[in-house]
């Protein structure tokens, strides 16, 4: 068992099948061993899990389990992309995180924590990488938090 596939089990993680596209995008791209991961809402099993702003429809600490769950949906698309081969993963280079909130909410940082603490937690020093993270009036769906990402492949 190569060891982030332990490490996902230790956490007790289990990894989403690939989610469809909601529009006329691709989940994903591959450029010159780089992985280009579209946004990936909080979606599980094609439902949209959290909606609306967060700090006012959704607490914080469920905004930052929808970018868990953003992440989970990135680690998906990073493992259907090389095949369930972990060998061909080489490291996160950086994840851009939208957060639907009003314009005097300033915890952007916090929520998108969710998501990079996860990948840190899996993949370790591979995992750290550059991000923003910003507010948003409004995202697809009403979705609370929406995350794309960019990873190097070997």
């Amino acid at each position: 068992m190569h060891i982030f596939e332990k490490k996902i089990k230790d956490l007790d993680i289990i990894i989403p099948k690939l989610s469809v596209p909601i529009a006329n995008y691709v989940p994903y791209k591959i450029v010159n061993q780089i992985l280009y991961v579209s946004g990936q809402g909080p979606i599980v099993d094609g439902k949209l899990i959290y909606k609306g702003k967060v700090d006012v429809d959704i607490s914080i600490d469920e905004g930052i389990e929808a970018a868990k769950i953003c992440c989970l949906n990135i680690i998906a698309i990073i493992k259907y992309a090389i095949k369930d081969n972990w060998d061909e993963f080489g490291e996160i280079i950086k994840i851009g995180g939208f957060v639907n909130s009003d314009p005097n909410f300033s915890n952007q940082p916090k929520i998108i924590n969710g998501a990079s603490n996860l990948l840190v937690n899996i993949f370790g020093d591979q995992g750290k990488h550059a991000r923003f993270a910003v507010g948003s009036n409004s995202l697809p769906l009403d979705m609370a938090v929406e995350i794309e990402a960019i990873i190097k492949l070997q």
